[in-house]
């Protein structure tokens, strides 16, 4: 038993903890928790995980009564415990609140969102898989036939381009998987601020497999993810994960000079030709082009300049207000 009274191991079994992250949950919280821990105990008596597994709800700032709901699961079932951000901090962040405040505590981890829209009863078949030897199990939707046409396509090219600019992602997986402590113990010496965990854990490498899933629908309450957040969360995701957008620009930037230079040229034979005609709209378009462009490519420079800006802050990239047990100091700080 360590100094904040959880058991580390038990019984010759893996210890699992699953991470839920929470941002205003009160409608779904009460449909999801009974599941989660109905999947939990028949991993338990299937003789896939020890008893001594836990629930560890993370409550990101919510304005609801997410973390009351918390604290009364964690007083009716030991098996349910919570964690609270000081402020809301976003999923990410959450995510890794949890990650982080379950090493040293358990064997393994599973994170899963609290809408239920994820498949719970695969976390037997990624428990299956850890048990296998894979360190790391990743849950791969099988089909997206529940999304719009918009969604389905923006989803692929997301997946398409994050790969094509040297980002390691696995289609089609979001937050949905299973890491081992040693997994989550190298992982720990990743301190970026900027957060895009579907593409830094396949850097820390180990033995992967993927378990496949369908999604449905939210079970409750409305989607915290509208288009603006998910077009905000994947370009975070592009240019966390690569610079190569960078080398895109100066590419680009040398095919225009060349083009101008050819069209400098053009313009000099024609003038000695006597062959120029003046005119105001080819000015415009060009002066157009190039304006649009220079903006762009300021624009992608000045993204990877916040990002330098914020990492060198070094401000913690989340803060634990209220836990539902003794409080105890840690090593690792957010």
């Amino acid at each position: 038993m360590n100094d904040n009274g959880l058991v580390t191991s038990g019984e010759g079994l893996p210890l699992l903890w699953i991470i839920v992250p929470c941002y205003n949950e009160e409608s779904v919280l009460p449909i999801t928790a009974p599941l989660f821990l109905e999947e939990l105990k028949r991993i338990i008596s299937n003789g896939k995980a020890s008893d001594l597994s836990r629930i560890l709800f993370v409550n990101d700032g919510s304005k609801d009564k997410t973390w009351e709901l918390i604290t009364e699961l964690s007083e009716k079932d030991m098996h349910y415990i919570g964690i609270s951000q000081s402020r809301n901090r976003g999923h990410q962040n959450a995510l890794l609140a949890g990650l982080m405040e379950s090493v040293g505590n358990c064997d393994v981890t599973i994170t899963i969102d609290c809408d239920g829209q994820d498949d719970i009863t695969a976390m037997e078949r990624m428990m299956d898989e850890y048990l296998s030897g894979a360190e790391i199990v990743y849950g791969v939707r099988s089909k997206r036939d529940k999304d719009t046409a918009f969604k389905k396509l923006t989803a692929e090219f997301f997946y398409k381009l994050v790969n094509v600019l040297g980002g390691e992602v696995v289609y089609n997986h979001a937050d949905y998987r299973l890491m081992s402590s040693r997994v989550l113990e190298e992982f720990e010496s990743f301190r970026e601020v900027n957060l895009f965990l579907r593409g830094m854990i396949p850097l820390v490498g180990f033995r992967s497999s993927n378990v496949y899933y369908e999604r449905t629908e939210r079970l409750a309450g409305e989607s915290h993810y509208p288009v603006r957040k998910m077009l905000h969360f994947a370009l975070d995701g592009i240019t966390s994960l690569s610079i190569k957008p960078i080398y895109m620009i100066v590419v680009f930037g040398c095919l225009v000079s060349l083009l101008g230079f050819v069209g400098v040229v053009w313009a000099i034979v024609m003038n000695i030709l006597g062959e120029t005609v003046a005119g105001w709209a080819s000015m415009v378009c060009i002066i157009c082009f190039l304006g649009g462009i220079q903006l762009l490519s300021i624009g992608i420079i000045g993204e990877y300049i916040g990002k330098i800006y914020m990492e060198t802050k070094r401000r913690p990239r989340y803060i634990i207000s209220e836990r539902t047990w003794k409080p105890y100091k840690r090593k690792y700080k957010g």
